[in-house]
C-alpha cells in the first residue's frame, strides 16, 4: 500500500491517530494500551491506525490482535519498506476522522499530549505541532544535528518551528487533504503545510520519553535525505508562488553563457580557417544558448499561467500565522 493522496471520507471516528511501525514488536502492544488509557476521558469519537511498514518481525500479529479485540484499532499493511513518510501518507489516507494526529510508534511521543494539540487545534489553528522541551536523545549523535537542521529549515522556509523532527503533531483533515507527502518530508510538515496549505500553525510543548524497547531506525543516511529534501523544500517556498522567478534566473544564466560565445564568434569570423568545423563552434554554442534561454522563459510562463488557473479552480489559502504557545 502507498499513499495517493486523497484522504478518506470524512464519517465515522471525529479523531484519526496515526503511527508507522517498523520492526517494533516490543513497543506495539504497549502504545495501544498508552493511546486507549490517553484518549479514555476524550469526548471524541476516535481511531488509532497503526500502519506496519514491512516489519520483519511480529509487529504486525500484535497490531492485529489488538484491533480484532478493540474496533477502534486499525491495521495497515504497507507491501514492503517504504519509509516513515509513506506509511504516514499511507494512514493520513485511510483516516476519516476530522482531527488527525500523527505521532511516533515507539513510544517516545506521549499519547497523553493528544487531547492538548486536539484543544488547541479548536482555538482555530489548521496544524498544531509539537516540541519536545526535554528531549530524551543521545546529545551528539541525535540532538545536535536536529539542533542544526531545525535552524537551517527555519533560514530557508522563514517558518519558526523550533523543533520539526518531532512527529507529535495534530491537523485539520482539510490541511493534510491539500499536501501531498513524499520521499522523507515527514521532517519539514509544518514548513510543507505553509507552503502549500498556508496553514496556521501554533507551537506547543510535549513530553519526551527515552526509547525503552528496541533500537532507533535512524541511520547515517538521514542526513543525505535530509539535505536532499531541504533543497526540494525550499524550490518550493521559494518558487511555488512564482515560477517564472525560478525560470528566469536559470535564462538569465543561460543568455550570460551566451555572451561571451557571441562575441568569440565577432571577433573571429574572418579568421584563418584551421579546421573544416572552426567557423561554426562560436556562433553554435552562442544560438544554443540564446535558444535555452527563451525555452526556459517560455517554460516560465507556462507554468505561471498553470498556476493562475489552479488559483482559480482552488479557494485561496489560509494566511500563514505561526505562534508559540509559553
Amino acid at each position: 500500500m502507498t499513499g495517493s493522496g486523497e484522504l478518506g471520507e470524512a464519517t465515522g471516528p471525529e479523531l484519526s491517530v496515526v503511527a508507522p511501525l517498523y520492526n517494533e514488536e516490543e513497543c506495539a502492544g504497549l502504545l495501544v494500551d498508552a493511546v486507549r488509557s490517553a484518549l479514555v476521558a476524550q469526548p471524541l469519537s476516535w481511531e488509532l491506525i497503526l500502519v506496519d511498514d514491512g516489519s520483519r518481525d511480529r509487529t504486525a500479529e500484535i497490531v492485529a490482535a489488538a484491533a480484532a479485540a478493540d474496533p477502534r484499532v486499525r491495521l495497515l499493511r504497507m507491501k514492503r519498506n517504504f519509509g516513515q513518510t509513506q506509511a504516514m501518507q499511507a494512514g493520513f489516507d485511510a483516516a476519516r476522522g476530522r482531527v488527525l494526529v500523527g505521532m511516533d510508534g515507539d513510544l517516545q511521543n506521549d499519547p497523553r499530549d493528544i487531547p492538548l494539540l486536539v484543544a488547541k487545534l479548536d482555538e482555530g489553528y489548521d496544524l498544531v505541532a509539537g516540541y519536545r522541551v526535554r528531549r530524551q536523545d543521545a546529545f551528539l549523535s541525535r540532538r545536535v544535528p536536529s539542533w542544526a537542521a531545525n535552524h537551517l529549515i527555519q533560514w530557508i522556509t522563514r517558518v519558526p518551528i523550533r523543533d520539526n523532527g518531532c512527529s507529535l503533531k495534530a491537523y485539520r483533515r482539510e490541511t493534510v487533504a491539500r499536501m501531498h507527502l513524499y520521499a522523507d518530508m515527514h521532517r519539514f510538515l509544518p514548513a510543507l503545510a505553509a507552503a502549500t496549505a498556508g496553514a496556521r500553525i501554533c507551537e506547543i510543548p510535549v513530553r519526551h520519553h527515552a526509547r525503552a524497547h528496541g533500537s532507533s531506525k535512524y541511520g547515517a543516511s538521514r542526513i543525505v535525505k535530509l539535505l536532499a529534501d531541504l533543497l526540494t523544500l525550499a524550490l518550493i517556498a521559494w518558487f511555488r508562488e512564482r515560477p517564472l522567478r525560478l525560470f528566469g534566473f536559470a535564462a538569465a544564466a543561460a543568455f550570460a553563457l551566451a555572451l561571451p560565445f557571441a562575441l568569440g564568434a565577432a571577433l573571429t569570423w574572418d579568421a584563418p580557417v584551421h579546421g573544416a568545423t572552426y567557423p561554426y563552434v562560436f556562433p553554435t554554442a552562442a544560438l544554443v544558448f540564446l535558444l535555452l534561454a527563451g525555452y526556459l522563459m517560455l517554460l516560465g510562463l507556462v507554468a505561471e499561467v498553470a498556476l493562475r488557473r489552479s488559483r482559480d479552480a482552488d479557494d485561496e489559502p489560509l494566511p500563514i500565522v505561526v505562534e508559540r504557545a509559553p
